[in-house]
């Protein structure tokens, strides 16, 4: 009933104008093309920003440590036991090492492969459920989402759980279509169990506890306990662990301290505790998803209506699914103790189908979002303008080179708009060009970080260094740099700070070194050795009269060599 109604709302000519022109826009040729044009948007700027700390540089070493030591069981960050996080990233990025090399865009490919083929399976997934217009508006909405969008060009962890994640929704929503037979729908729970057991893989127990949490809810909420018949649950538990559990049982035995580490510390400990120093508001994550799906703001007003439709004949309702999903994890991390801005990238693909079912019969009002979202980038282009040209704070004169890259891309987002606002008779066309707009204002100012990443990164430290640094020499650190053991391609000895490797240095104290004095005493008995400090920690250890030479240094830090 809902689908039928749904489908009549599509092809009602009062609210979808130019019915033929849309229509032509979702023939295969063009929906290629336009997939053709996204991934050049999408991978073709992997590379062009160096590595910066902390999750860019941290994952990308560990991938690097694991590909040379040939040791994919133990992780290892700075060949010190790291235990915080499961391997898969790891995994994928060492093979991509193996495949193409050392590099940055090596180092993101990752993330930039589960972020697009995660806005395929939304498409895909909508177009089974609320029709093809729906499925491509859906995809179009991810894509051009600045939260996903930037997530998947940054090296962390958020977007490789985020993409299993939105797997394991995709897989269920499709499970539990109708017109499914028994064998189709064991073959979607099958998958949907698959990419929980991968998003364990990628971040924890939030990869299977999410979605659970999410099926307890809507089935509180609509009542519809024959859903959880429809799981496959005894043969989806066999396939999860299958392939989650071989690693956590082969680096248990390896490491019989990892079970209480990872899942009572990291997990436990640090959702109820604030340990970890990552605290914040409840309403942390909410200016965060006002900037995130900042161009589909307005289609969040629509989504509760969209939840009320009726059910599916068998019972199931994925519009309310979709919305559980969102508001349930969005409401998990606000009432947690630990919380980074990339934790609820994961509700963005629910939005995203909930949002594409919106549009698709919302064409009505599409002339004023456009008006809207126009004025408050016209907005943004005039104030840094004025900020760029009359420079009202001294303090901004050192992120003039960025600016400029934030004018540009601002000003890209508001020609695509006045565009699309020109292109507002044929919908869907002008849905993706406003799309386009965002999409390339967020890959522009990303990009245009690297005028203040390059430093933070030390790729040119690294490039002086390099050529002095033998394999077989020391190199100790008296401050933890995530981005220089990666680019100099060499680990590095902690001393007197153990930072975030206190575990692995409590496992194997051997390997740091604990005061300056003994940092001294060693330093003295090399006959080869190289430091990482701060300047502070240098003009300290100078004035004690330590033999050191300088060979590169930047506002943040100075590498030494032992003369």
């Amino acid at each position: 009933m809902y689908m039928q109604s749904t489908q009549k709302t599509f092809n009602s000519k009062a609210l979808i104008p130019s019915q033929q022109s849309d229509a032509n826009f979702l023939q295969p040729k063009v929906i290629g093309l336009l997939l053709f044009l996204l991934a050049l948007a999408w991978f073709l700027p992997l590379g062009y920003r160096h590595l910066v700390p902390t999750d860019e540089g941290r994952y990308a070493e560990i991938a690097r440590e694991m590909w040379v030591s040939g040791d994919w069981i133990t992780i290892r960050y700075n060949d010190y036991k790291y235990f915080e996080k499961p391997p898969l990233q790891m995994w994928a990025t060492a093979l991509t090492y193996q495949l193409f090399g050392l590099g940055e865009w090596q180092a993101r490919f990752w993330v930039a492969l589960t972020g697009f083929l995660s806005v395929i399976a939304v498409g895909f997934t909508g177009w089974r459920i609320f029709g093809a217009r729906a499925g491509f508006l859906a995809a179009v909405v991810l894509a051009s989402s600045p939260s996903w969008a930037l997530g998947s060009h940054f090296n962390s962890l958020d977007m490789g759980l985020s993409g299993m994640m939105a797997f394991a929704l995709c897989t269920l929503l499709l499970a539990q279509q109708p017109s499914n037979t028994i064998r189709e729908q064991r073959r979607w729970m099958w998958c949907c169990w698959a990419a929980m057991a991968l998003a364990v893989l990628s971040k924890g127990l939030v990869g299977i506890v999410l979605p659970s949490m999410v099926l307890v809810v809507y089935s509180l909420l609509a009542r519809d306990w024959r859903l959880w018949s429809h799981l496959h649950i005894a043969s989806g538990l066999c396939v999860f662990l299958l392939i989650a559990a071989p690693w956590f049982v082969l680096v248990s035995i390896k490491n019989p301290e990892f079970p209480h580490f990872f899942f009572i510390h990291e997990h436990f400990e640090r959702f109820t505790t604030d340990e970890h120093n990552r605290t914040g508001s409840v309403f942390y994550f909410l200016p965060l998803l006002m900037i995130g799906f900042f161009p589909w703001l307005p289609q969040l007003f629509n989504m509760p209506k969209q939840a009320q439709q009726q059910p599916n004949k068998n019972g199931f309702n994925p519009s309310l699914l979709l919305l559980v999903w969102a508001v349930s994890i969005f409401i998990f991390f606000s009432a947690s103790h630990s919380k980074l801005p990339g934790y609820t990238i994961p509700i963005f693909p629910a939005l995203a189908l909930l949002a594409g079912a919106a549009l698709s019969h919302a064409s009505s009002y599409w002339r004023w979002q456009l008006i809207l979202s126009g004025g408050v980038l016209g907005v943004c282009f005039i104030s840094m303008l004025f900020i760029f040209t009359f420079k009202p704070l001294e303090n901004l004169v050192q992120y003039d080179n960025y600016t400029v890259w934030l004018i540009v891309s601002v000003g890209v987002g508001v020609l695509g708009t006045a565009l699309a606002f020109c292109l507002r008779r044929c919908y869907l066309a002008s849905v993706t060009c406003y799309a386009g707009a965002f999409l390339a204002l967020v890959m522009l100012s990303s990009s245009g970080h690297e005028t203040l990443g390059r430093i933070s990164s030390g790729v040119d430290l690294a490039a002086k260094v390099r050529p002095l640094l033998q394999p077989e020499a020391r190199l100790y650190a008296l401050m933890l740099d995530h981005t220089l053991p990666f680019y100099l391609e060499h680990k590095i000895i902690m001393v007197q700070k153990k930072d975030e490797l206190a575990f692995g240095i409590q496992q194997e104290p051997h390997k740091w070194v604990p005061t300056l004095s003994d940092f001294t005493a060693r330093w003295n008995s090399e006959p080869q050795a190289f430091a990482i400090m701060n300047p502070t920690v240098y003009a300290q250890l100078l004035a004690q009269g330590l033999s050191m030479q300088k060979i590169a240094e930047d506002e943040r830090r100075v590498v030494v060599k032992k003369p």
